[in-house]
């Protein structure tokens, strides 16, 4: 009788480490490196550099402030939004497309 109890014991404890090692390498890794991923374009951003936003805006960035960007939208230089950086989802550095051009 203490055998099978024991054993059914470590049964659930095996299922219960198999489901977080799922849930962990699934879910939460994932997550984590994404975030690092954003974390690494927002320090890399400066003015000049033209970007996507999160709802399908291309511009280019005037100015850096700690949360807030100021970006220019179109060709109306009068178009400026401050936005949060978490708005940008995407950063493309003018220097590296001349780069990848001249090497052609």
């Amino acid at each position: 009788m203490l055998l099978s109890s024991s054993s059914g014991i470590t049964m659930i404890v095996m299922y219960i480490v198999i489901f977080g090692a799922i849930i962990y390498f699934m879910m939460i890794r994932p997550q984590n490196k994404q975030k690092k991923e954003t974390e690494e374009l927002h320090a890399s951003m400066q003015a000049g550099d033209s970007v996507l936003t999160t709802s399908g805006f291309y511009g280019v960035i005037i100015d850096i402030m700690d949360d807030t960007v100021i970006v220019e939208f179109g060709n109306n230089h009068n178009c400026r939004i401050p936005m949060t950086k978490n708005a940008i989802q995407a950063v493309e550095k003018p220097n590296l497309a001349k780069t990848a051009e001249e090497e052609e």
